[in-house]
């Protein structure tokens, strides 16, 4: 492990992050493995899907 790794411990030892800002993280950890079940377990929607097209089609393959 990294020292400044040790460094920042102590800083969050010595000033934690407030209750709100932990609510926070978490919220948008628990949102993104929402997202990501939902991915899982229902699968990607058509609507967010992109189609091809645009200038990369028209390169030509060698």
């Amino acid at each position: 492990m990294n020292y400044i790794w040790f460094l920042r411990m102590a800083r969050w030892v010595r000033n934690p992050p407030s209750p709100a800002r932990v609510k926070l993280v978490l919220g948008v950890i628990a949102l993104c493995l929402l997202l990501v079940a939902v991915e899982y377990f229902i699968g990607w929607p058509e609507w967010l899907t992109l189609e091809g097209g645009g200038r990369a089609n028209r390169v030509p393959r060698i």
